[in-house]
């Protein structure tokens, strides 16, 4: 597949209902000229058409840490990471430094080299009212993350439009979220 441009952005899909159509998002960021590649979590693999995504973006979902006689990941390098839709149990181990999955570790450490990254929830309103997802979120814009959650928004719109999610990547690319990474909420 013919890029329009050089800009690799990572994927990082968790367990919960939008993964199911990340392809959308794929086929979204593909048009924008973004090369995509997908990392899951073990419970976002299970969401997703791992085959069909493979030949959309060109590489194999990565669900795993590379084998010890591997001496690359085999990704080229992100100039972005949208983490989409981003469970609890995600958000939470990811503000802590737990990178007991592939996905987490990239997360921590792409946040760690200042690459640009969206986090995107998609969690149920008993889990968003809990105190650690809410430390989590500060613990996670403090460190420069940028999250894109409205708690109040009712649930079947709690996740964004993947098309929402693309506009504010361009956002924080262009400088138009300005300062302190926002939340829906703000």
């Amino acid at each position: 597949m013919k890029m329009s441009s050089g800009k690799v952005l990572y994927a990082i899909v968790c367990g919960a209902g939008a993964a199911s159509d990340l392809e959308a998002f794929v086929l979204l960021a593909q048009g924008a000229g973004w090369h995509v590649r997908v990392i899951a979590t073990p419970m976002g693999a299970k969401f997703l058409d791992m085959d069909r995504l493979a030949a959309l973006t060109g590489g194999p979902v990565r669900t795993d840490f590379r084998e010890p006689h591997e001496t690359s990941n085999g990704l080229p390098p992100a100039d972005a990471v949208v983490v989409a839709p981003a469970t609890f149990n995600t958000i939470n181990k990811w503000a802590l430094g737990i990178t007991d999955t592939v996905a987490v570790g990239m997360l921590c450490e792409h946040l760690g080299m200042g690459v640009p990254t969206l986090a995107v929830p998609q969690v149920k309103a008993e889990l968003a009212a809990h105190l650690a997802f809410a430390r989590s979120l500060d613990a996670l814009r403090s460190m420069g993350a940028h999250v894109l959650f409205d708690p109040t928004a009712p649930p079947d719109a709690r996740m964004p439009s993947w098309r929402e999610v693309l506009t504010e990547l361009d956002g924080i690319l262009d400088g138009r979220t300005g300062g302190r990474p926002k939340t829906e909420a703000q």
